[in-house]
């Protein structure tokens, strides 16, 4: 006999049902439709906008600012990819060693994490500051430089000081994220590794990482979800200047759309960095899955 369902299972299922619908879905599909419009200061407000079909991506694709913009997204989530989960794996495994205080050492570095991102772009902007930021300081202080370096101001650096900045914000994330897969495997292997002569290094290859494969999968998926993101803080710290050497799609768009007003321009390059999440959000699923079937 089939038990009846409570109303209440219902309700719950359609609350968040309702917020990916009006947080998520909704503002997806106004994106996409925006993007084939071609939207002005002049009709925004008004649902009567002429229809242009492509012509938004055909101009998006043919600017060579967005190429270029592009170009720097790509180096900007790759670089994350690699130093969040490299360094996040290396300090996971280092407070997997018991020792006094890790535990209160490895809340202070989440810490960091729960920071809002335009709190810590103003942090790193003064850190990166050419007359008194203490980088500088630091690196002068030590014969590293002669002259201060323009980290924020100088083309061929900038994207590198987000991009550090970047790492530091999101690199704790990804450590308690390892830190949780690595609590998951069994000490059987490292003791039969120990028993045949195997090194710490080769425990590693061949215990820890082949274990660690999964998580450290859907974790460079969900870095670059987050990455792909990234506004706020190169906001705060360079508003993507100079030259656009430091922007990146999401801070292009709302320049695009905010700054020039061409609503629908910022919509379809939008669509691009939406494109992509979507594709590495469908990724991380099916990692999960075969995670999960595992």
């Amino acid at each position: 006999m089939r038990r009846a369902r409570s109303p209440l299972l219902y309700a719950f299922l359609a609350l968040p049902l309702l917020y990916l619908l009006a947080l998520v879905a909704f503002p997806i599909a106004y994106n996409l439709t925006m993007s084939v419009q071609e939207v002005n200061l002049g009709n925004i407000a008004t649902l009567a906008r002429p229809f242009v079909g492509l012509d938004n991506y055909r101009t998006v694709l043919a600017d060579p600012d967005f190429r270029h913009v592009l170009g720097n997204s790509l180096i900007f989530v790759g670089t994350n990819i690699l130093a969040q989960v490299g360094i996040g794996t290396a300090v996971a495994l280092f407070f997997a060693q018991q020792f006094p205080g890790v535990h209160v050492l490895r809340g202070l570095l989440l810490a960091a994490w729960m920071l809002p991102a335009l709190v810590v772009g103003a942090l790193w902007k003064w850190l990166f500051a050419t007359q008194y930021g203490m980088i500088n300081f630091v690196l002068a202080a030590t014969g590293l430089i002669a002259t201060p370096v323009h980290w924020l101001s100088d083309p061929s650096v900038s994207l590198a000081s987000v991009t550090i900045a970047n790492i530091w914000l999101g690199m704790p994330f990804s450590m308690i994220l390892i830190s949780a897969a690595l609590t998951g495997i069994p000490l059987e292997p490292y003791e039969a590794a120990a028993l045949d002569g195997a090194g710490p290094v080769q425990r590693f290859r061949y215990v820890t990482l082949p274990a660690l494969r999964p998580a450290l999968l859907a974790v460079a998926c969900l870095v670059t979800i987050y990455t792909m993101r990234a506004f706020d803080l190169i906001f705060a710290m360079t508003e993507g200047g100079p030259l656009d050497a430091s922007n990146v799609l999401p801070l292009f768009s709302y320049q695009a759309s905010f700054q020039r007003f061409q609503f629908g321009m910022g919509a379809a390059i939008g669509s691009f960095a939406v494109v992509i999440v979507v594709g590495v959000a469908l990724l991380y699923i099916q990692t999960l899955r075969q995670e999960t079937e595992a």
